[in-house]
Formats: C-alpha cells, structure tokens, sequence
C-alpha cells in the first residue's frame, strides 16, 4: 500500500474521533486499531513522522512519542533505510466478520459474549435484581445520607490520617481490634449478645460476609434454605457458590418451620429473624426456637441477618437469634450502610468461637482485607457515643416519614392495600388485596420517575407468590414522600378499575 494512502487512512480515522479528544492517546489507539485489523498490514511502511503531523493537525513530538511506544510494544519496527514499518511479527489479523466492534452496534456480539459466561456468570446475570437508580422516591433500603454528621466523620478520619498509623497502611488479619472491641460492647447493649472480639470479623459489605460464609460452611450442590419472599441479594450470593436453593414460606410469625413437604435437609439457613426483608415480620419465639432445635439436629448453619435492627420505632428490644442460641450454630450479620451510609461498604460477622480462626483465615486468604483507617475512625465514633446519638436522631426522622407515607397510601387506597411490619427499617411492604400486575406498576411509575419495587420479585415459589409494592420511605422529605404518593395512588386505583373491568 502507497504511503499516501496510510496517510488518508490515518487522518480519517484519527478526524473521526471527537475533536476534545484528539490526543497523543487517541491517536495511539487509532494505529493500533489500524493494525490490529489489518488495515495497516504487517510489513507496510508508516508515513514519515513530519508529513503524517503535518496532515493531523498534531505536533511532530507527538507523534515521535506514538511510533517510540509502539515500537516498544512490539506493533512497529524500525529498519534502516526503510523508516517505520508494521511489524512482521505480528499474527494474522482477524477476518473481518470477527473483529471487534462497539457493543453498542453489534448486538450479535454481545449474544456471542452472553454464552461465553459461565454456569455460575450467566445465573448471576439471569437473578439480577439490583437497581442502577440509587436515589429518589420510592427506592427501599436507602438511608438519608444528608442526616450523617460527616464533619465529625471527616474529623475521625483525618486524625488517623494525619498521625501516620502506618500499620493502619497495611493488611490486617480479621479487622481492626479496637473496633471489635468496641463492638462487642455495643452488641451486649443493643442486642443482648455476649461475644467476645475474637469472634467478630470486618467484612466490606453484607454480600462478601454471606459469601465469606457459603464459602467456609458448605460445598458445591448443597441445599440452602431462605425465606420466601426474601433478599434477593442472599439469594444471588448462594446461587452463584453452587448451592441449591429451597423457599421457605414467610407468614405472620416469620420462617414456617416445619414447612409442607419439607425439602432436603439444608446446610445453611439465611433468615432476618428481628425484621423479616421485606415483610417486616418478627419472628415468634416459638418459631425462633424450632428453627434453632432444627439446626443442630440436621448440622446445619443459621444466617442471622440483622440489617436494620438499629433503625426501631418502638422503646423496647428484640434480642437476637446468636444471643438466644443454647448451642452454637449461628452466625449473626450487621452492617453500618443503613446505620451510616451505604458507600461505607463495612459490614461484620460474629461467629461461634469454634470457627473464629478458620472465618479469619477465610477472610484473610479470599478477599485480603483493608480499609483499615476507615475502621479505625469507625471504632471511636462508636466509643464517642457519635453513633448512638446518630441513630437516635434518625430515628425520630424516619418514623415520622414513614407515618406521612402510611396516611398518604392507606388514607386514598384503603382496602385494595394491606401491610405488615413497618417496627423497623427504612421501607414499608404493601400486598394488594385484589389481582394487580405489580411489575407492570413498576415500569409505568418508573416512566414518571418513581421507584416502586414489585413485592413478587421477592418471591422464588410462584405458588407462594403475592403482588404488592416495597415502598423506601427514609431517603426522601416528607412534601417528596406526599406528592410521589398521590401520583403512585392515581396510577394504583386506575390499574384497578381497569383489572375489574376486564
């Protein structure tokens, strides 16, 4: 190929790019996409660096410091006498149907990409059920991050910071003590737990601690038990480790334990006795005490997932499931994203003593832990009491939001909506009284700019499966939380007339 012809090739492609993004890296990526494709072929002389700059509008030192990397790379070699050249070494380039393109524009591309996931990759595509809008009304589970003292927050960190704790720079094995400790003492007061720091490990996150869990406690094609409707997100965490996965019926008294037919004896339980997700049901301490008697006859392991505990609108405290325990078999899970701010990511375990050592090797083997300075300030914002009085404003906040959304839905909708719940958390659960597609709801008040969650995506068990909307409350002021109301009942009492019609 002429090298004048390089040289109309080159500037095509490289005046294709946006103009604010003309730079030395563009024009790297533009030759290299040339060459890669064949289009430049191996062998084939590249322009003289001064006429190429001139043609592109680039300066001649740009372009020196392009061919310089490339020929570091491999893509082009330098012989005497014969200027740049394509390298020879370079494989042949792809056919032309096989080259990449922008997923975007070839969606049999991504088809192709699609299969090439895995077992395990393609389940976790297939369950999916997080949401990319992380912000607004209804969105459940979603505190009010403009209530957070970050000033006393940004204060703790800075301190560590500014210190220089160079061992906080460096891996840890298990977490931070003095946090530990610290929480140990906050879990004998808040949830009649007696543990001792040992037992506790640091996790970034709910997901990694229930996976931190699956991984140590059971095989692959295990049976595990949730409830039914349940968190998703377990769910997909168990799943994607190879277990087999059994719904549990929820009703007014939590888990139902024995259930119908029970299946295969499980190895892991994951349940939230003390606010049941989505619910909102407590589980009965009949129910807590068959579920703890059921796991020690059949070796199995209780997941305690105790998200929202902090966040209760009423005086008195529901003790957990780990502290109810007679024998050791289970695990309890807390995390600060609810208490604090989600973007935290800091999430903990407590574990029976017996599997404190092998949990801590886990954790330090799998996932290699740190974020050492944002524990460090985590420890003495608890031991400040920062916490603590954090919580009890919030509180305040939120049962009142949560109130203004109870007298704007049940006020207009009456009894096409029941609930239950509504002790704890930072959402409230409707179930509608009548047949009500919930997921088409959703689409049509996500087009108005409204989160409603469809309860039946809770549900694993058709037959068990219920329609209704998971309502978040906490995030969103009270005129925010009345307007998105009335919207959301119009839409709800219209969707009725027009199901009784038909």
């Amino acid at each position: 190929m002429d090298k004048s012809l390089h040289i109309e090739l080159i500037r095509d492609r490289f005046e294709s790019e946006p103009r604010g993004s003309r730079t030395q890296a563009a024009l790297h990526l533009v030759l290299r996409r040339l060459i890669l494709d064949g289009e430049l072929p191996a062998g084939s002389p590249l322009p003289p660096t001064r006429r190429l700059a001139s043609e592109l509008g680039v300066s001649r030192s740009t372009l020196v410091r392009v061919y310089e990397q490339m020929l570091v790379e491999g893509y082009l070699q330098s012989r005497g006498g014969s200027g740049t050249l394509v390298s020879e070494a370079l494989p042949a380039a792809l056919p032309a149907s096989a080259r990449r393109t922008h997923p975007a524009t070839n969606h049999s591309t991504q088809a192709s990409l699609a299969t090439s996931l895995s077992q395990r990759g393609r389940e976790i595509a297939q369950h999916a059920t997080s949401s990319r809008i992380q912000g607004g009304a209804f969105l459940p589970g979603a505190p009010d991050v403009g209530l957070f003292p970050f000033a006393t927050w940004r204060r703790l960190l800075a301190k560590n910071i500014r210190f220089e704790q160079r061992h906080l720079a460096r891996y840890s094995h298990g977490g931070y003590g003095p946090l530990k400790a610290a929480l140990a003492d906050y879990l004998r007061a808040s949830r009649r737990m007696s543990c001792s720091p040992r037992q506790i490990l640091i996790l970034n996150g709910s997901h990694q601690a229930i996976d931190l869990c699956t991984r140590m406690l059971s095989d692959h094609g295990d049976h595990a038990w949730m409830e039914d409707p349940g968190y998703w997100g377990a769910s997909n965490v168990l799943r994607a480790n190879g277990l087999q996965i059994a719904p549990i019926p929820v009703d007014d008294e939590g888990l139902s334990l024995p259930p119908p037919g029970a299946p295969a004896a499980p190895r892991l339980i994951f349940v939230s006795p003390s606010s049941q997700y989505p619910t909102g049901v407590v589980m009965s301490l009949s129910r807590r005490m068959q579920l703890l008697e059921l796991a020690e006859t059949n070796d199995a392991w209780v997941i305690e997932d105790d998200y929202d505990n902090e966040i209760r609108y009423h005086p008195y405290t529901i003790g957990s499931l780990f502290g109810q325990a007679r024998s050791q078999r289970v695990i309890y899970l807390g995390t600060f994203s609810k208490a604090m701010f989600p973007g935290l990511r800091l999430a903990y375990l407590v574990v029976p003593e017996q599997l404190a050592e092998a949990f801590a090797i886990g954790n330090a083997e799998l996932y290699r832990e740190g974020r050492m300075f944002e524990q460090a300030a985590l420890a003495e914002f608890i031991d400040a009491g920062h916490l603590g009085a954090h919580l009890k404003r919030v509180r305040s906040i939120y049962q009142e939001r949560r109130n203004v959304l109870r007298r704007a839905i049940e006020s207009r909708l009456g009894d096409l909506v029941s609930t239950t719940g509504g002790l704890a958390g930072l959402h409230l659960p409707y179930f509608f009284t009548q047949p009500l597609d919930d997921v088409a709801l959703s689409n049509e008040m996500l087009e108005a700019g409204i989160i409603v969650r469809p309860l039946s995506m809770y549900y694993a068990d058709a037959a068990n499966c219920r329609s209704g909307m998971v309502l978040g409350f906490a995030a969103i002021d009270a005129q925010t939380i009345e307007t998105a109301a009335a919207l959301l009942c119009r839409v709800v009492e219209r969707r009725c007339r027009h199901e009784q019609v038909l």
